[in-house]
C-alpha cells in the first residue's frame, strides 16, 4: 500500500505542481493580453500608416499622369489650330506667281488666319499707338518729348504684345511720350 500511497502522492504532487505551472501560463496569458492590445494597436497604426504611404503614391503618380496628359491635350489643340496656317504657307510656296498683288493678298490671308486661330486659343494682341502706357503689359525702349501726345502715352509700337486671357504671353516694345 506504501507503493499506492507513495504513488498517489506522486500524482498528487504532479498534479499540483501542474496547477502551479498552469497559474502561472495563466499569468503569463494575462500579461500578454494586457500588453497584446498595445501591440495590436500598433499594428494596426503602422497597416494604416502602409495604406495610407501606397494611396499618396498612387495619387502622386496619378496626378503627374494627368498632367502630362492635360499638356499633351492642350499642346495637340494648339498645333491643331496652327496647321491651316502651315497649309496656306504650303500652298503659296507651291505656286509660281510673280505677281505681287496676289502674294500680298495670300499672305495678309494667312496672318488673318493665324490670328483667328490664336483668338480661338484665348490668345489676344495688344499695344497701339494713343494707349495708355503700363509697365505690366508694356516694354517701353524709347522715350520722346512732344507736346502733341499726353504724359505716358505710346506713340509707336515696334513690336505688339500678345497674352492669353490676362497673362502676359511678350509684352508690347512701344515708344512712349512726355
Amino acid at each position: 500500500m506504501s507503493k499506492s500511497k507513495n504513488k498517489s502522492e506522486k500524482q498528487d504532487e504532479d498534479l499540483k505542481q501542474e496547477a502551479v505551472e498552469t497559474a502561472e501560463d495563466a499569468e503569463q496569458i494575462q500579461q500578454e493580453e494586457e500588453e497584446n492590445p498595445l501591440e495590436k494597436e500598433l499594428a494596426d497604426t503602422k497597416g494604416r500608416l502602409l495604406r495610407v504611404t501606397a494611396e499618396y503614391s498612387n495619387f502622386r503618380k496619378r496626378s503627374e499622369k494627368e498632367k502630362s496628359e492635360s499638356f499633351n491635350f492642350a499642346t495637340a489643340k494648339a498645333v491643331g489650330e496652327i496647321l491651316s496656317v502651315i497649309d496656306n504657307l504650303e500652298r503659296a510656296l507651291a505656286t509660281e506667281q510673280e505677281d505681287y498683288e496676289g502674294l500680298k493678298k495670300g499672305v495678309q490671308m494667312t496672318y488673318d488666319d493665324l490670328m483667328a486661330s490664336l483668338e480661338k486659343l484665348g490668345v489676344t494682341a495688344y499695344g497701339e499707338s494713343g494707349e495708355q502706357f503700363d509697365p505690366n503689359f508694356h516694354n517701353a525702349v524709347m522715350h520722346v518729348e512732344d507736346e502733341n501726345f499726353e504724359a505716358n502715352v505710346i506713340t509707336e509700337v515696334f513690336q505688339k504684345g500678345y497674352k492669353i486671357n490676362d497673362k502676359v504671353v511678350r509684352p508690347a516694345m512701344v515708344k512712349t511720350a512726355n
